[in-house]
């Protein structure tokens, strides 16, 4: 197995600290990033690195050399001119004739390349871009994909999206097929997703994959600093999926937005005070943020699905504007009784997804590798609180929205709290408390408020 790291950027946003080091030398925790990314290679069982180096590409020929030290072996490609980030891929033709991993020198990460690399081969793709949510999407690239993953358009980074885009971009990892190569036909500068990707789109053979990894550009003094503070806190090697993860579940209605009753179209949906800043401290923490939903208003002909995810979009989009983000959102469209003028017939069924039954939670487990047993379930009913219990999971009650007086459900939680940002105040307590219990030392960092001290900068998303 191959990869090419692009390790020739000048690191100018960051400063005095890139003034004489690569980019991707930069050390956290003593060890450079490029030497975080190489591990994580290896660990996955990539053999072969190709750096691409230009700036100061001496320093980072003394450090790597060959390769050796890691068990791997190390090629060069030197740009004596900047190529961009696609031009210098031009001398991989003739070398390369499986399909490669390609990533940016500047990112922090810890991936399960093995099941990226199968999602790749599984839909025969030309290449694939690794995509997530996360905590700046206006200046990342969105990517805007159809069910299958195919990805139909990208929305350049900083450009005017109001709110009719996903939180869902480019995270700057890939996994390619040698007949990319096809596409660089001189060694000229050239941008890989201007210049190479967007021309392939209608060929319909460039898809995206989707996962809750550890991946962030550690390109601004700000970043950097809440990348150092994750790996401190073993949050980076946590989120590989290899590793059974934990999610905190939401519900949405009166969770995380306003309580409005059945909502049924996008204007309606306002975020609920406190509820983009409960969501930031969870993703600055080791666990996944999922939204699980019952959506009734789909069965009852009342919204259609359509509608539906235009207003999962505002609902990312707003959370976005604040810097947070939710991993994933599953909804139940279904509703078992019939009668509504408009029903859909298909939609009007006893599914196994509707809450408090767990069909939602447990295809989010088997899709991210997540153990219930160690997650938590918030909500403001006692449907809410008796799916969580139901899935075996710690609750909490919010005292907003219907505040558990629906009373459909002999249901108590574990805690109750004011509003989101207090419920996840109460989560990392309780991981803070769990983790002091296991170490002699108190290694994790916290505020009175028992959040993430370094990590909860608002910059601290993968």
């Amino acid at each position: 197995m191959r990869a090419v790291i692009m390790a020739g950027g000048l690191g100018t946003r960051l400063g005095p600290a890139a003034a004489d080091i690569p980019k991707p030398m930069l050390p956290i925790m003593g060890k450079p990033i490029l030497e975080y990314q190489i591990e994580s290679l290896k660990n996955s069982g990539v053999d072969v690195i190709t750096l691409v180096i230009g700036h100061l590409g001496h320093l980072i020929r003394e450090y790597c050399s060959d390769g050796s030290k890691w068990g791997v072996r190390i090629e060069y490609i030197s740009e004596d001119q900047p190529l961009g980030t696609a031009g210098a891929l031009y001398y991989l033709k003739g070398k390369v004739r499986e399909d490669f991993l390609l990533l940016y020198g500047d990112l922090m990460l810890d991936v399960d390349w093995n099941r990226f690399m199968e999602f790749h081969r599984r839909h025969n793709a030309l290449i694939t871009l690794y995509g997530h949510p996360n905590g700046h999407p206006y200046d990342s690239d969105a990517l805007v994909v159809d069910g299958d993953g195919r990805v139909i358009r990208i929305e350049a980074k900083n450009t005017d999206r109001g709110l009719e885009c996903r939180n869902f971009v480019n995270a700057g990892i890939y996994c390619a097929s040698p007949g990319l190569l096809d596409a660089i036909r001189r060694p000229e500068k050239m941008d890989l997703e201007k210049g190479v990707i967007a021309k392939l789109l209608p060929g319909k053979n460039v898809f995206s994959y989707r996962c809750t990894e550890y991946i962030k550009d550690m390109g601004t003094p700000e970043r950097l600093k809440a990348v150092s503070a994750d790996v401190k806190n073993g949050i980076v090697a946590a989120r590989n999926m290899k590793n059974k993860q934990r999610a905190v579940f939401l519900d949405r209605d009166g969770t995380v937005n306003v309580w409005k009753g059945f909502i049924r179209s996008r204007s309606q949906l306002e975020l609920l005070p406190g509820a983009a800043k409960g969501i930031r401290k969870i993703n600055a923490s080791p666990y996944l943020t999922i939204v699980a939903t019952n959506q009734p208003v789909a069965a009852r002909g009342e919204c259609t699905l359509k509608e539906l995810a235009q207003i999962h979009i505002r609902l990312e989009a707003l959370l976005g504007q604040e810097g947070a983000y939710i991993d994933d959102l599953f909804f139940c469209p279904h509703h078992p009784d019939r009668g509504f003028e408009g029903e859909i017939p298909e939609l009007k069924t006893d599914c196994t997804c509707r809450k408090p039954k767990t069909g939602m939670l447990s295809r989010a487990a088997e899709l991210y590798n997540i153990d219930l047993s160690r997650s938590w379930y918030i909500g403001d009913t006692t449907v809410d609180i008796q799916t969580g219990k139901n899935a075996g999971m710690r609750t909490i009650l919010l005292h907003t929205g219907e505040a558990g007086k629906d009373r459909k459900y002999d249901a108590w939680p574990d805690y109750e709290a004011e509003n989101l940002s207090g419920a996840a105040d109460i989560i990392l307590q309780n991981e803070y408390r769990e983790r002091a219990d296991k170490e002699d030392t108190f290694g994790l960092q916290t505020e009175a408020a028992g959040v993430f001290k370094q990590g909860n900068s608002g910059a601290g998303e993968p």
